[in-house]
Order: C-alpha cells, then sequence, then structure tokens
C-alpha cells in the first residue's frame, strides 16, 4: 500500500497522474470516514498507508475497491519506458596524452567489491586542464566494459551559482537519459530520488557529473546501488563530497609536445623549434590552450601573435584567449566582446545578430570564425557557448574597449530581441490566450513566423534558457516593464512544456518586480497565477495558495474580473490536489458567482460558457471527494453536455472519465464501461497516451468478476 500510495506521488508530473492521485484521494477519504489530507513526503505516505491498511481489514467492499484502484497505479512509476533507455557518453577526443596515473586510480574505484559504500571519484582541476576530457576518455575507451547498461553525462553548468542547475534539475536531467519522459518525471525532487534510485537498482551504468559547482548539486545523485559508478568533475575539491579525489594537473612538458605533435605533425613542431618554448610556457600545460596554439602552429599564413606582458601570466585559458583574440578581424572580435557580457546559455544567428547588429547570414560567418580558434564551442544542438575562462577574458576586454555604454547597449539589444521572440512565439503557441501580452508591432527585429502551434512551442523550448537570462539582465539592467512582459510570455512553457523548477527563479523575480514596480495590476494578478501553477505542479502547496491569494487581490484591485474568477478556480484546484474537498468546492462556487458579474457585452462574456462548464466538471469531482455521487455526476453530466456540443475531445474524455470513475466508486462497472469505451473513441485523434493508458486500465477493472466494490 505504501508503494502504491508513493507511485501514485511519483506520477503527478502527467494528466494521468494527477486522476490517480485524485482517486486515491477519493477512496483514502472512504476508507478513512473523515477528511485527510493529501501526503507531502515520505513519512506520511507510510502513516496514510497504515491508516488504509487497518481500512481495508475492516470491510471486504473497501478491501475489493481499493484492488481495483491499485490495478490501475504502475507501481514504477514511471508508465512503461522508463529505464529502457541505454545513454552514451559523449564522443571522445581523438588526441588524448598522459593521464595514466588518474585512469588508474578511477580503475580501482569503479571495480572495488561492492560494499554498501557508494562508488564515487572526483576529478578536480583548474580551467581548461582537461578535466572533462579525461572523465569521457576514461569511460568511452578504458571503462565501457564494465558498464553495459549506459553511460550518463550530465552537465551541471558549476560555472558559477548564477548559472549552476539544481539538484532537482539535475535529477530531471538523469531521469530524462534513463528513458523517463518528460511526462512522467515526478514534480518534487524527492520523489526524482526516489525513481532513480528504484531505476539504476540492478543496472551497471556509469554517471559522469561534469562541472560541478557544488555539494549540494551532487548529493541527490549519488546512490549506493552496486552496479553505479559516480564520477564527478570539478574546478575544485568540492568539500562536503565523499569521494574519492583525483588532481588533475598541467601537462608535463614531454606530453604537451606530444599532444602538439598529435595535434599537427612532426614537422611543423620541427619547424617551430624556436619558438616553441615560448608556446609552451603560455599554454601553461593546459591541454586547451595546446589546442588554440596548435592552429596557429599549422596555418602558415596566420601573422604572428604578439606575446606581450599581460595579467593573464598565471591562466593558461585566458592567455590562449589573448592569443587568438588579437588576430581576430574587428567585426569578429567586436562580435566576441558583446556576446559574453551577460551568462547567455547558447548563442544562435539570431542572438548574435541581434547583439552584434548585423544580420543573421553575417552572424552565422562570425560564430563560425569563433568555433574554428576556439574561442566559442558548440554545444550538441549546435548552438555556441563560452568556456569559463575565455568568457572572462571577453568580459573584461568589452569593458576596457567597447565602454559602459557599448557594453550596456549590447545587453539591451539581446534583450530587446529576446523579447520580441518571446512575444511572437508564445502568442503563436497559444493564439486563443488572453494570458500572453500581445506581440509588437514595430520592425526593429525581423518577424519570425511559425508554420503552426507545435513550432512556435518547439522554438519557446530551444530558447528558454536564453529568455529566463533575459528577465534577470532586465531586471539588472531596471528595465521592469520587460522583467513584466517577458515573465508573462513564459505562459506557454508552464502550461505546455512544464520545466517548472528552471521556470521558478524567473517567475518569482518576474512576481516580485510587479509587486514593487506595478502593484494592483493584471500584470500582477497573471505573474502571481503564473507564480502559483508552477508551485501547484511542484508540488509546493503552501507556497502556490499564497501566490493564487495574491493574484486574486491584485485582479480583484485592478477590476479585471475574468482574472479574479480564474485566481479564486485556482485556488479551488490546488486544495482539490490536496484532497480538501469541503474547501475546494467553496472555491468553485465563489469563481462562479465572480463568472456571474460579468454582464453583457463585457470583457470575457464570450468565454463564459466554457468557463462555466469547466468550473461544473471541478465541482463534481469535489463533489465526488465529498462522496456525493448523485449531485457528483448531475454536475460532470452538465460539463460534458457542453465538451460534446463544442467537439472538445479531450475535455469530453476528461468528464467521461470523471463520470466513470463515479460509477466505479458506487460499485456499477456495467454503468463505467460505455463511458470508458465512448472516452477512448473521443480520443481517437488525440495524441494522449497516457490518457489511453489509464482508461485501458479502468476497463480491465469494469471487466474482473471480482471488481465489485459495494
Amino acid at each position: 500500500m505504501t508503494a502504491v500510495l508513493g507511485a501514485v506521488g511519483i506520477g503527478m508530473a502527467n494528466e494521468v497522474g494527477k486522476r490517480g492521485l485524485e482517486t486515491a484521494g477519493v477512496l483514502v477519504r472512504r476508507i478513512a470516514g473523515r477528511e485527510v489530507v493529501a501526503p507531502a513526503d515520505p513519512d506520511q505516505t507510510a502513516l496514510l498507508a497504515r491508516i488504509v491498511y487497518e481500512g481495508v481489514h475492516r470491510d471486504p467492499a473497501l478491501a475489493r475497491a481499493w484492488q481495483v484502484f491499485a490495478r490501475t497505479v504502475p507501481l514504477s512509476g514511471a508508465g512503461t519506458t522508463a529505464g529502457r533507455a541505454r545513454p552514451e557518453l559523449p564522443p571522445s577526443s581523438r588526441f588524448f596524452t598522459d593521464r595514466d596515473d588518474a585512469m588508474k586510480v578511477l580503475d580501482r574505484e569503479a571495480s572495488r567489491a561492492a560494499d554498501g559504500r557508494p562508488r564515487i571519484a572526483l576529478l578536480h582541476g583548474a580551467p581548461g586542464m582537461g578535466t572533462s576530457a579525461l572523465a569521457v576518455h576514461w569511460g568511452v575507451r578504458r571503462a565501457a566494459k564494465w558498464f553495459p547498461d549506459g553511460q550518463v553525462h550530465v552537465d551541471l553548468r558549476g560555472f558559477s551559482a548564477g548559472t549552476a542547475l539544481d539538484g532537482s534539475s539535475a535529477l530531471r536531467s538523469v531521469l530524462r537519459q534513463l528513458g523517463v519522459p518528460d511526462e512522467e518525471v515526478p514534480p518534487t525532487a524527492q520523489d526524482r530520488i526516489i525513481l532513480l534510485r528504484s531505476l539504476v537498482a540492478g543496472r551497471r551504468l556509469l554517471m559522469v557529473l561534469d562541472h560541478a559547482y557544488s555539494a549540494a548539486q551532487v548529493r541527490p545523485l549519488i546512490t549506493s546501488a552496486p552496479g553505479v559508478f559516480v564520477l564527478v568533475v570539478a574546478a575544485n575539491a568540492l568539500p562536503g563530497v565523499d569521494a574519492v579525489r583525483v588532481p588533475v594537473g598541467p601537462l608535463a612538458k614531454r606530453d604537451a609536445v606530444r599532444l602538439l605533435t598529435d595535434l599537427t605533425s612532426k614537422q611543423v613542431v620541427s619547424r617551430a623549434r624556436a619558438t616553441l618554448p615560448d608556446v609552451l610556457a603560455r599554454c601553461g600545460g593546459s591541454p586547451f590552450a595546446l589546442r588554440a596554439a596548435a592552429l596557429r602552429l599549422t596555418d602558415e599564413a596566420a601573422p604572428a601573435a604578439r606575446h606581450e606582458a599581460s595579467s593573464n601570466a598565471d591562466d593558461p585559458v585566458r592567455t590562449a584567449a589573448e592569443d587568438a583574440y588579437r588576430l581576430l578581424a574587428p567585426a569578429t572580435a567586436r562580435l566576441y566582446r558583446l556576446m559574453s557580457l551577460h551568462p547567455w546559455p547558447a548563442i544562435g544567428p539570431a542572438a548574435a545578430s541581434w547583439i552584434g547588429e548585423t544580420d543573421t547570414t553575417e552572424a552565422e560567418r562570425l560564430l563560425a570564425e569563433l568555433v574554428a580558434v576556439h574561442l566559442l564551442e558548440l554545444d550538441h544542438d549546435g548552438r555556441h557557448f563560452y568556456r569559463p575562462g575565455v568568457r572572462g577574458h571577453a568580459e573584461d576586454t568589452a569593458h576596457r574597449e567597447d565602454r559602459a555604454a557599448g557594453c550596456a547597449a549590447a545587453v539591451t539589444r539581446a534583450v530587446a530581441g529576446h523579447l520580441d521572440l518571446a512575444l511572437r512565439a508564445a502568442n503563436a503557441a497559444l493564439p486563443e490566450s488572453w494570458r500572453v501580452p500581445p506581440p509588437p508591432h514595430d520592425d526593429t527585429h525581423p518577424h519570425p513566423s511559425y508554420a503552426n502551434r507545435a513550432e512556435a512551442m518547439d522554438a519557446l523550448v530551444a530558447e528558454r534558457g536564453n529568455l529566463l537570462q533575459a528577465v534577470h539582465a532586465a531586471e539588472e539592467f531596471g528595465d521592469f516593464t520587460t522583467v513584466v512582459r517577458l515573465g508573462q510570455a513564459l505562459w506557454p512553457l508552464q502550461l505546455k512544456a512544464g520545466h517548472h523548477e528552471e521556470l521558478l527563479p524567473a517567475l518569482r523575480l518576474a512576481a516580485r518586480t510587479a509587486d514593487t514596480h506595478f502593484p494592483g495590476t493584471r500584470a500582477a494578478g497573471a505573474l502571481h497565477f503564473q507564480l502559483a501553477h508552477t508551485l501547484g505542479e511542484l508540488a509546493r502547496h503552501e507556497e502556490a495558495e499564497t501566490a493564487a491569494h495574491a493574484a486574486a487581490a491584485n485582479e480583484r484591485a485592478a477590476g479585471h474580473v475574468r482574472g479574479h474568477a480564474s485566481a479564486v478556480e485556482l485556488l479551488g484546484l490546488l486544495r482539490l490536489r490536496q484532497w480538501r474537498y469541503e474547501e475546494a468546492y467553496a472555491g468553485f462556487d465563489e469563481a462562479g458567482r465572480i463568472y456571474d458579474t460579468i454582464g453583457p457585452g463585457a470583457e470575457g462574456e464570450r468565454d463564459l460558457p466554457r468557463a462555466r462548464a469547466l468550473l461544473e466538471r471541478h465541482r463534481g469531482r469535489a463533489l465526488r471527494g465529498l462522496g456525493n455521487r448523485e449531485e457528483a455526476r448531475e454536475r460532470l453530466t452538465v460539463a460534458l453536455r457542453f465538451f460534446r456540443d463544442t467537439r472538445e475531445a479531450y475535455n469530453t474524455a476528461r468528464t467521461l472519465t470523471d463520470l466513470a470513475e463515479t460509477s466505479l466508486d458506487s460499485g456499477d462497472p456495467a454503468g463505467a464501461l460505455p463511458l470508458i469505451d465512448e472516452a477512448v473513441t473521443a480520443l481517437a485523434a488525440e495524441r494522449a497516451s497516457y490518457h489511453l493508458a489509464h482508461l485501458r486500465a479502468l476497463r480491465e477493472s469494469c471487466l474482473d468478476p471480482d471488481q465489485s466494490t459495494d
């Protein structure tokens, strides 16, 4: 019973998981004979399981009802695909030298006998020393035989506190690589940890956690599963991580020369004999710097870099960046400098064109030049990013050469471009939504066109990292209107794509900004609504309720009736998810009374029939939780009539499922069966695999001769 209830909580990330939670609440209330709030942690889940255990042993009918419900819950908590994927590491470097001692230490830790202690090692060294390359090389070339079930690679982006992934986001990345779809990743970090441990038990996996910033990022991903080896890569020794520490220092002169020879040829190195000592000194044993220097040694047409004294003497990465920078053409050098002024996660041609004040074709050419000389890197999506040391060099150079005004203008152009993209894509993704601000009407930026909603959503998902950074950049520059508008443009990402833990910091910032600079406005109400929605999806119920109350207060102050009613309705939905059925029903009633104040011709009047139908469905769900099945059926039937008439297939199927489950609560499988079959038919043209899987499980319970619950 603990497993079933735990799986219900873990599965809350998708709509069917939420249905399972709702059905569990109805049944638990019936078994306990009183209101029981939904469990918020494993201890509460275990306590609730004891209540269920004692209740079903007192009443055979309740025992049969529990058995029917339990059959519809996948105990894996991750559907049918989780755990089947076999992830792989990125490709290893073609040329690699030295590091034998470090790899022997990794060999020992990875192959030692299981004794209950986690297998974990920490590679640490200064940027540019090849720690990441060593981890990948060892995993691909040397250790693959030990990990036949896959090799996970997670970039923790720990270049600074601002860019580092939190532990919950890192868990999402690992679960996705192990085959868990976004729709099945649990909302809470604790449930993600539980799911991860269940998926890796019995598997032989390597987990490379690259660019770690802190122990807090790493700890949730550590497991004592005997077949899992965790390899952490960091710039320092990370106090707080209990691991075998493997320092990675500069290459010895002999190995540095060997790497240069591998990258070029014996003839090239021989021709450079006179300048080789200076090249090696400037590279400081850094594989990154040596690779950058190899390009200049090979290119006979390239002018020699002027090796002037600089403040980078002890930083080979910045030294290499300076050497490459001095050889750039003016337009390329300017773009290199200006793109570095904010930590954009990934830069594409569009963003480069805004920053560099050029067209996308020219921006693509300049980006390719920067990649060719190792001043930019390419990620797996073909987008561009800086190494931290290189970005530091570019940023310092920009402040020196472009001055404060030029730097501020470049960031402002980037923010404006991202706002334009966000608003246009958000409106194309959700054209019927009144929550998304209208797109701009000027011609400052080239207008992207989207063939359909899916293409617009893809653009928002691809740019989400930069959009979130744009919120912070706008706040830093005091552009509070842009902070608010960007925050509102995130609504389609919340509604359709999830990624709630990524969106949360930007939504908090936008809501705070609205409170400070635009209190009592629709914008403040909208942002608190969005914040409440994301907090609810992350199962942070208390915070979500506070944000929903703030949304209702701001919408009421702004005189926005539709927004006020929607915020109150959200409060009811949050309470419904917590099994607080009486409060939920009261919230839906209050929302209905607010909708009733919208008169003919008033804003939102056209949306009233659908809004009222949704409220009727929500009331029916709350009444079902309260055990008032007859009135629940009446309310649900009213909603069903509207959705049938308006041909809303998905909402028709959801309401039919509510009615079917209400019939099953009453011990009427014969009455539930045709409702389930109609719901399946309604979803025939929809991509609703999770809902269909749930309906199939319900149908099987209707056909089971032992399913009777009364």
